[in-house]
């Protein structure tokens, strides 16, 4: 299950990287889980907005996988600028353990809301292998029937051309559900004073902890 402390590790391995500090251990136990890391920027009370999300789809290990796509997908997203430590009392961080993978029927064998997705396929005309994933929350959240979350996953998968029937019915589809925590900067702060000696980390050398005014 993810968890508050997954959310926590997270926090601390962005804070460390900015503050070139060792992060501090985590307070989860290990366990071999494919895994996804989330960033969102809140600003002004506003919609929350994308800033990175990157993970695995195969298992390893929680307290490596966590570090690792804390920083990638904070960092390295390629759609979007890497995240400035500026930006950390606006962000939101959703963690998520992705369980029981199955193989579906067709394209459409599975439920909004409740599984994510995988797919592949090949290019009718090219033969270009092609894969991508939306994790459940994802067509929920954008309102999208089955067909539209499919039809928006071929074009995040990269093809271009038009999608025929026939080019949804080449799609091996893979179904699987998650677990997921959200924590917004302010409450890991609060978790850190509460946990750590009253203590809140401080940012690029300063002593007070990044705070938001807007």
């Amino acid at each position: 299950m993810a968890n508050r402390e997954m959310a926590v590790y997270c926090f601390d391995t962005l804070v460390c990287h900015y503050n070139n500090d060792e992060t501090p251990p985590p307070a989860f136990d290990d366990a071999n889980h494919p895994l996804f890391v989330t960033w969102k920027k809140i600003v002004n009370g506003g919609e929350p907005r994308l800033r990175g999300c990157i993970g695995t789809l195969e298992a390893r290990r929680l307290i490596s996988g966590f570090k690792d796509y804390a920083l990638t997908s904070a960092l390295r997203d390629r759609r979007f600028p890497p995240i400035q430590s500026k930006e950390l009392p606006f962000l939101q961080c959703t963690v998520s353990v992705l369980t029981d993978y199955e193989t579906a029927e067709d394209y459409l064998d599975w439920e909004v809301g409740k599984h994510g997705i995988i797919i592949e396929f090949t290019e009718p005309v090219t033969n270009t292998k092609r894969s991508a994933t939306y994790l459940p929350e994802v067509p929920a959240h954008e309102g999208w029937t089955k067909i539209e979350a499919i039809d928006s996953l071929v074009r995040k998968a990269g093809y271009n051309g038009e999608i025929t029937e026939s080019v949804r019915r080449r799609i091996h589809l893979t179904r699987y559900q998650s677990t997921l925590f959200s924590m917004h900067y302010s409450e890991y702060i609060s978790y850190v004073k509460a946990t750590r000696g009253g203590v809140a980390p401080a940012i690029n050398g300063t002593s007070k902890p990044a705070m938001a005014f807007s």
